[in-house]
């Protein structure tokens, strides 16, 4: 039966896989960056004009202004200004970059194709606790049952499902990865789009 057990398992080897020392899952890579922003307080980045939507609409959820770029990118970039990568199409062994929150995604057309979930590869112990309780709605792990926990801050309810934390564990475990080719050609230019805020 999935429990908890299976979100600790897919994290460690994902940490095993990517060098970084720690992982938190999430339900989406746009949820991944949100919570990194969040956590940093992010009022402002450069991001390529060239991106898929939501990384640019999440920006505007958490209330950061906007300058574009032409940078080039093929499978992830850093949001300037912060230490924040949109890592969505990049999924390699030893990946991690030491100081940074790179963001994940397994959904349709990625390396480890699950059709939903992400996560956050990072190296700071307490970002990596702060992040866990965000995603998980506020609640610490370490507290069982959830309800005796003395201290909340806000919290989302973008946990990873048991079900797909199974299945990525399983899939990576057996080496079911995917092979992309540059797809920067599909994404417009999101600085054009016309958003009401």
């Amino acid at each position: 039966m999935p429990s908890y057990k299976q979100l600790i398992e897919f994290e460690n080897a994902l940490s095993e896989y990517t060098g970084a020392p720690y992982v938190v899952l999430t339900s989406r890579c746009t949820h991944s960056i949100e919570l990194c922003m969040r956590l940093n307080n992010v009022k402002h980045v450069t991001m390529p004009r060239h991106t898929y939507v939501s990384a640019l609409m999440v920006c505007y959820i958490v209330g950061a202004t906007v300058e574009f770029n032409n940078d080039f990118w093929d499978y992830e970039y850093c949001y300037g200004g912060t230490n924040i990568w949109d890592s969505a199409r990049a999924f390699n062994q030893h990946m991690y970059r030491p100081g940074q929150m790179q963001c994940l995604s397994f959904g349709a057309q990625k390396r480890l194709e699950l059709m939903s979930g992400g996560a956050i590869l990072l190296d700071n112990k307490e970002n990596y606790k702060t992040l866990k309780a965000m995603a998980y709605d506020g609640r610490d792990p370490e507290y069982d049952p959830w309800y005796t926990q003395p201290s909340w801050r806000i919290g989302y309810h973008y946990n990873m499902v048991y079900e797909t934390a199974e299945r990525g564990y399983n899939m990576l475990k057996n080496k079911q990865l995917k092979t992309l080719g540059s797809q920067l050609v599909e994404y417009p230019d999101v600085s054009k789009l016309k958003i009401e805020i």
